[in-house]
């Protein structure tokens, strides 16, 4: 309890020194209110300094913006401003100061507090050490006494009987132990005296600490006061000395405002100019609106009197310009006439449901609006230009398209060979050119249609005969459409003439007299057709189908006699396998056309370099067409192309192809005429052929026997009509 004490002393000592050290706080209080008073006394005489300034503000005009009495001003205030910023912060200093005093003295109240009840406690347990002393000291003076009697009975009993001497040991044993129990009061007493000694000196050493944290209280407090009063004649020192500083530049501040007050006396004058001249300048603003209009109104004029003559001369010169695109045109054709070149036309298809929707159904085809040759291909983000000798947009008709080739056509009757052919890939609408529908036919039906009109208009002068023969080549077969036999397999062989031409022996060649006929041909030729469904096409063409047109005249006041062939050719389209979906037979189909195709490329590349050799005999189709491509002939090919940008890569490929086939020059064409006798209409119509055989025509839709009669049914009606 001693040790705890002493700490707790120590403790309360240690406080009460610091709260010491802290006092002074009722003159520091004082020394704020001085502070305060000073402050508020300050703030009214800025609060003064700053109505002069807003007064002198609002004297000042325009015209003394920028003289020197308003940056001696500026500076004024900012250094105004400035011992505000300091009043601002020598107040917060003192209330942090008022602050910090509060604090300090609750903290002294409190260590006074604990002190008192630590005396207390002491004086308590003083008093209860001294008791307990006062108690001890009895016990032991009892104890003293007592031994003394056990002695005088020991002396007195040493000659009693043996009861007696029994109960003197018993008495002698029990003063033993009184005398152990005196020993052991003893020697607590003697502790406890220890323990009291060193507590008195603990409580002079703790008086004498106790002493010295009051000296040193004192002097702290001293020390605090002394620097209070240094703090509080500085402050006054630094306020004094902004004041005279402030009440300097207020003085210099009036002598420039009257400086001011003079130059704006002589500047009323130059002030009335200026207003002056400021009515002027807005009554010419006030009358701009009118002129700007008359302005406006004279430069619309004269830009559109501009506007029409540039028009005028754009149309004057567009006509021109059309005039001489024709006339171009009309020596380019002539030109392609006299060397011989392939002339080339395109034409484009329109977008089909078929080719599905969103973005690979985009039209990727473009055409330019002032010259019908040249069309542009955007192919993986490039836009490709090629130029044909005619480009037909998909909304071209039948109509137009065969209105550029009848010229070509109407040759054959004066006895030149012309050869039209389809190019292109699979779906591109090579047969719907080629044959059309029954509503709106094709190139071959139209041409069998204007050789009649020709013939009509000429039946006064000239005998004509026209006989008509349909084969195609299927995996590499050339078979006759309009035979017997469709699937008998036909050659191709030199005329034994020695004209070097050649001709197919068992073609069946049907002679036509009128349109009727014509039909029933190309039923006849449809029956018998190769046709199957891709992936990329519903109706695909599997072989390459030829119509053999040949135009027999007489002249009967001359005995001249033409002979002219007109080639109709239907290619079969060029296709991927991997996209048309091909297989089995539809497989091997795809090869063959891709190899004969792969050929003509082969011999248009050999004719454009002019090669010695040129490779016709590596398939059937570029045997056939050797007449119409080797100079002796008028040549046409339609290239078609599918503008959707999925078939882009098939597109460029026929373009390309078609521009090689346009650079190759056949040389002149030479016209077959002779004189002679004319033959007999037996020899004209040739061997009347008989019924044909059952159509090896392979369409889904129809049984052998279905076809084998309506094959027969047909071709009885020619042989009629014949």
């Amino acid at each position: 309890q001693v040790e705890t004490l002493k700490a707790k002393l120590l403790e309360q000592a240690q406080e009460i020194s610091r709260l010491r050290s802290e006092l002074g706080g009722t003159d520091a209080e004082k020394h704020r209110d001085l502070l305060a008073a000073e402050n508020e006394r300050l703030r009214q005489e800025m609060k003064v300094c700053e109505g002069e300034l807003r007064e002198l503000r609002r004297q000042q005009q325009a015209p003394c913006r920028g003289c020197t009495h308003l940056q001696e001003n500026a500076r004024l205030q900012e250094q105004l401003s400035q011992l505000q910023r300091e009043s601002e912060e020598t107040r917060a200093k003192l209330a942090e100061l008022d602050l910090e005093v509060q604090q300090k003295t609750n903290r002294l109240a409190e260590v006074e507090l604990r002190l008192k009840d630590s005396l207390a406690e002491r004086a308590e347990e003083e008093e209860r050490l001294s008791r307990r002393l006062r108690d001890s000291q009895e016990t032991i003076a009892s104890l003293k006494s007592q031994p003394q009697q056990i002695k005088y009975i020991i002396k007195t009993v040493e000659v009693e009987s043996t009861k007696a001497k029994q109960a003197l040991c018993e008495s002698q044993s029990r003063n033993q132990y009184l005398q152990e129990q005196v020993g052991m009061q003893r020697q607590v007493l003697k502790e406890m005296e220890q323990q009291l000694q060193s507590s008195k000196k603990t409580a002079a050493q703790l008086r004498a600490q106790i002493v010295m944290y009051e000296a040193e209280l004192e002097r702290a407090h001293g020390q605090m006061l002394e620097d209070m009063q240094a703090m509080e004649e500085e402050k006054n020192h630094a306020i004094e000395e902004a004041f005279s500083r402030a009440q300097v530049e207020m003085k210099a501040v009036h002598e420039n405002l009257a400086g001011v007050r003079t130059n704006l006396l002589t500047l009323q004058p130059a002030l009335r100019t200026l207003t002056h001249d400021y009515n002027s300048l807005k009554r010419q603003v006030r009358d701009f609106p009118l002129l700007l209009q008359e302005a406006l109104r004279s430069a619309r004029a004269e830009i559109g009197q501009a506007i029409e003559e540039v028009h005028s001369t754009n149309r004057e010169l567009l006509r021109k310009y059309r005039r001489e695109l024709q006339l171009r045109k009309k020596c380019h054709n002539e030109l392609v006439r006299l060397k011989g070149n392939i002339r080339v036309f395109g034409r484009v298809r329109p977008i089909t449901k078929e080719d599905g929707e969103g973005p690979e159904a985009a039209n990727a085809v473009t055409f330019d609006a002032d010259d019908d040759a040249v069309l542009h291909l955007l192919h993986k983000g490039k836009q490709v230009s090629f130029e044909l000798d005619k480009v037909f947009p998909p909304q071209a008709s039948q109509e137009e398209v065969f209105q550029e080739v009848q010229a070509l056509v109407t040759s054959c009757i004066d006895g030149y060979n012309v050869c039209i052919f389809a190019y292109g890939q699979t779906g591109a609408g090579k047969t719907y050119t080629m044959e059309g529908t029954a509503a709106n036919p094709g190139i071959n039906q139209r041409a069998l249609q204007l050789l009649f009109s020709e013939v009509r208009g000429k039946a006064a002068d000239w005998d004509y005969a026209i006989s008509v023969s349909a084969a195609e080549i299927y995996n590499e077969a050339l078979r006759d459409l309009l035979g017997k036999e469709p699937q008998e397999k036909l050659e191709i062989k030199l005329c034994p003439d020695g004209s070097g031409q050649l001709y197919v022996p068992g073609l069946t060649e049907f002679r036509v007299q009128s349109v009727e006929d014509i039909n029933k041909v190309f039923e006849f030729g449809h029956v018998n057709r190769v046709t199957e469904c891709t992936n990329l096409n519903e109706h695909s063409s599997r072989s390459h189908a030829l119509l053999i047109v040949t135009v027999r005249g007489l002249d009967r006041s001359t005995g001249l006699r033409t002979t002219g062939k007109l080639n109709l050719v239907d290619l079969a389209g060029s296709e991927r396998v991997g996209r048309s979906g091909a297989e089995g037979s539809r497989l091997r189909e795809a090869q063959h056309i891709n190899k004969s195709l792969s050929a003509l490329g082969d011999v248009i590349y050999a004719l454009r370099s002019r090669q010695g050799h040129v490779p016709f005999r590596n398939s059937k189709l570029t045997y056939l067409l050797q007449d119409s491509l080797s100079g002796d002939s008028k040549t046409l090919m339609m290239v078609q192309v599918s503008p959707a940008e999925k078939n882009t890569s098939e597109t460029l490929c026929s373009l390309k192809f078609a521009e090689r086939v346009r650079s190759v020059e056949l040389g002149p064409v030479s016209r077959k005429a002779e004189l002679g006798s004319w033959p007999s209409q037996e020899q004209l119509e040739g061997d009347s052929p008989g019924t044909p055989a059952p159509s090896a025509r392979g369409h889904a839709s129809s049984s052998p026997g279905q076809l084998s009669g309506r094959s027969a049914s047909i071709r009885r009606k020619l042989q009629t009509s014949g």
